[in-house]
């Protein structure tokens, strides 16, 4: 699923791929913003993680589960 994770004071939003489900990036999001996690980590579909400060997390956007589209495209 696409994650779009907003940054204070950064000129761009960081998109990534997750293979996480929704849940767990929601409770991830909770655990840095309440203080529990000092910073939010989300790994995507290649095994990168991506790390930012809880202090400087601006918005998370959590979108649908990707569909594999097999083929191709219709006309």
């Amino acid at each position: 699923m696409e994650v779009k994770i907003g940054v204070q004071n950064a000129p761009r939003e960081i998109v990534l791929e997750s293979a996480q489900t929704a849940e767990e990036v929601a409770d991830a999001v909770a655990k840095a913003l309440d203080g529990t996690a000092k910073v939010f980590t989300l790994a995507d579909e290649h095994g990168r993680r991506v790390i930012v400060p809880s202090e400087r997390l601006a918005y998370v956007e959590i979108g649908e589960p990707a569909t594999r589209k097999v083929g191709f495209g219709t006309l």
